[in-house]
């Protein structure tokens, strides 16, 4: 598996695909860039789902978010990026990301997305 930032997320069988119960990822490390001013936005990402027959891999994960790092992205959008990803990767029984982003010209914003 490479060491560098990629999109390329990869999974696991789901070890207990018989029952619902819910993994919960904490990235308090993500950045991307302002797309208006190419400043770099902090956030904590969170990530909670319940797996089905798949489960995410998360060294990948760790590279994917870092993917984000140079990219210019709103908030919004990136939130919802990476919660499209993940679904499509691993379809889960459900999913929320939240994005948990720094204060910016005075406002604190949270993003939080869910599939269904």
């Amino acid at each position: 598996m490479s060491t560098q930032p990629t999109k390329e997320l990869e999974s696991f069988p789901n070890p207990a695909p018989e029952r619902d119960y819910e993994i919960n990822f904490e990235c308090p490390e993500f950045t991307c860039l302002c797309p208006k001013t190419g400043q770099p936005d902090f956030a904590t990402i969170r990530i909670s789902y319940v797996p089905d027959v798949e489960c995410v891999e998360l060294k990948s994960l760790k590279l994917y978010l870092w993917s984000f790092r140079d990219e210019g992205h709103f908030h919004e959008a990136v939130t919802n990026r990476i919660l499209d990803d993940l679904v499509a990767k691993v379809s889960p029984r459900s999913m929320t990301v939240e994005g948990d982003f720094m204060v910016r010209g005075g406002i604190h914003t949270v993003v939080r997305v869910s599939h269904p």
